[in-house]
């Protein structure tokens, strides 16, 4: 009995002489599928509401007899509507600018308030016409349609205008989201928010400057914390927030108060301090930088730059902690370097902020980034000439199994510091860079790969990777998007694409549904 005791003694003591980090225990993981939300903008292909005006462009400015877009400054109000048009002027903006017809045809609703003209061209053209009221035409297979705004009255200008998709005149005010959207991602367990707040480069600090229900469009700062709120509700998903780095204090907690009142109280939230802080790349890593070398932590931007994080997201933290009263329907995110778990372990240790952290993410892509010019890795030239075959032998063979360790480097960092490990972002990153992507045989060539069978496979065992290897919440990037030469990141490519012919597609719905996730698997 007294060795027993003095074990246990002995045992404690040495506990206790350790760093805490080193005696920290992770929580169990459950793995189950997020996903990252196309941005607003007018080319967005996934179509989330049925007022195609929500993303409209900002005002294009035109003059009698000027250039295409060379006309005076437009006077507009706080939410982005035109006052008033100088003589021989208006303003336009393009709608659902999608080619070979992948939205909806038929007669759309146009409503608005105020006095004033508007007219359409392009693939749209007006039928009916009512004062506040227009029923325009549109064929989509001619492309998008630009709306007109040719008159305006300063004393009541035209605003809260409205596009609405045949079909939903009647309900879009209660149901703004479209049914297919809806749909498409039912059982999802999280909506990562990172490009509806366009969070890179975001230039919002203050409360005044956030987005609002009454924008003319959310393309310009973003989609507003209440209509987020709004979808997680309807589809019972978490939500995961990315807090502007220019916010300040009164933001995040003015934030944090809509959030509570909002959200079903069943409901997570995830809370990131911006996105990819660690990555050169965007505007938001060099500001971090500068901030860190400011207060001192550090005289490398990088290096100053993973300390800021640590220590501006600890305060947006306490924030929201103070609000919501404790951190039970809270997840702290720090978010690193999916390759490099030393910049994890620099962030996670700066001023203890794992301590105040719920979760380490990461990116764990399955990286196949291809130069133009190089001398240590195979260049766009040698992939273009590659089979589809060749590209995705490449994929299974080298580059999940490397994705894979780099999920199980993390998952150490993570146990170190009693953190689960979560994915901001995940999936397929077969891309050109440094010139590369300008090689058009290698774009097509990882187009034809994304639709091929296998990437299925692949995506099966990418899965089954990250939830061997500890992984929990994982969020894809990104939901439905158009390829280009800048990537092939959208699990389906347009609204109206048959889910089933996307293998990839199927894939990720079928693990979600594994994971116990009921989500509607393609038929």
């Amino acid at each position: 009995m007294r060795k027993t005791v003095l074990a246990c003694l002995l045992i404690a003591a040495f506990a206790a002489a350790l760093p805490q980090e080193a005696c920290a225990q992770a929580p169990a993981a459950k793995p189950r599928l997020g996903m990252n939300l196309e941005g607003p903008c007018d080319w967005n292909t996934e179509l989330p509401f049925v007022d195609v005006f929500r993303f409209s462009r900002t005002w294009i400015s035109q003059k009698k007899g000027a250039a295409w877009g060379k006309g005076p400054e437009l006077a507009l109000d706080e939410r982005g509507w035109v006052r008033r048009l100088d003589p021989d002027c208006w303003a336009e903006t393009p709608l659902c600018t999608i080619e070979k017809g992948h939205y909806p045809s038929g007669r759309y609703t146009v409503l608005y308030e105020g006095k004033g003209e508007l007219a359409f061209a392009g693939a749209a053209s007006v039928a009916e016409k009512q004062p506040n009221r227009l029923i325009i035409q549109v064929d989509a297979a001619k492309g998008g349609f630009f709306l007109q705004l040719r008159a305006t009255d300063p004393a009541d200008p035209v605003r809260n205008i409205r596009v609405i998709m045949p079909g939903f005149e009647e309900t879009y005010a209660k149901q703004p989201f479209h049914p297919g959207f809806l749909a498409r991602w039912r059982g999802i367990a999280c909506f990562r928010f990172m490009d509806w707040m366009k969070t890179n480069g975001s230039k919002v600090g203050t409360w005044a400057e956030r987005p609002k229900p009454d924008d003319a469009s959310y393309a310009v700062r973003g989609i507003p914390v209440e209509v987020m709120a709004d979808l997680c509700n309807r589809q019972k998903a978490d939500a995961w927030f990315c807090m502007p780095h220019l916010a300040d204090d009164d933001y995040v907690r003015r934030f944090a108060e809509t959030v509570k009142a909002k959200l079903d109280p069943d409901l997570k939230v995830y809370i990131e301090y911006s996105n990819e802080l660690w990555n050169g790349m965007f505007a938001q890593s060099k500001w971090a930088g500068e901030q860190g070398i400011k207060l001192g932590f550090a005289k490398q931007p990088w290096e100053a730059g993973w300390a800021f994080t640590a220590y501006r997201s600890a305060q947006v933290f306490r924030i929201w902690e103070e609000v919501f009263g404790g951190r039970q329907r809270l997840v702290r995110v720090l978010a690193s370097q999916a390759a490099n778990p030393y910049v994890s372990e620099r962030i996670l240790k700066f001023q203890e902020a794992y301590k105040q952290a719920d979760a380490l993410a990461i990116a764990p892509y399955m990286g196949f980034c291809v130069p133009a010019k190089s001398d240590k890795q195979v260049t766009a030239e040698a992939v273009a000439a590659w089979s589809v075959e060749q590209a995705l032998d490449h994929m299974a063979k080298k580059v999940l199994p490397e994705s894979a360790e780099m999920i199980r480097k993390q998952k150490a960092v993570a146990d170190k510091y009693g953190l689960r490990l979560v994915a901001y972002e995940a999936g397929q990153h077969m891309v050109g860079v440094g010139g590369g992507e300008n090689n058009e045989a290698m774009t097509r060539l990882f187009h034809a790969a994304n639709v091929h069978p296998r990437m299925g496979e692949i995506y099966r065992d990418y899965f089954a990777a990250w939830a061997a290897g500890g992984g929990d919440l994982l969020c894809n990037f990104a939901s439905v998007g158009k390829w280009s030469k800048w990537g092939s990141w959208g699990l389906l490519q347009y609204a109206d694409e048959p889910p089933a012919q996307s293998p990839k597609f199927v894939a990720t719905l079928s693990w979600a549904a594994q994971c116990g996730q009921p989500v509607n698997l393609p038929k």
